[in-house]
């Protein structure tokens, strides 16, 4: 595991600032100063400022998982 600041895509930090939005929302303190009362600007700025960071596990490979059925024909390559 490691602890990443930089997000490798849009997906990871829309996942990360809605996870932090929603702590915003049920009690947590605010990391920075801000303007805006809306926990979803709130954790953007936060994350803008650096004060948020994930932890990113191991990749690990993701397996489709075989169905075996007589109707389903299977392609080789």
């Amino acid at each position: 595991m490691s602890i990443e600041q930089d997000y490798d895509s849009n997906f990871r930090y829309v996942l990360v600032a809605a996870r932090r939005a929603r702590q915003l929302q049920n009690g947590a303190e605010p990391l920075v100063p801000s303007r805006s009362r809306k926990a979803c600007r709130v954790a953007q700025e936060e994350i803008a400022a650096g004060k948020i960071a994930y932890v990113k596990t191991e990749d690990v490979p993701v397996l489709k998982p075989e169905v075996e059925a007589p109707d389903i024909p299977k392609f080789v390559s």
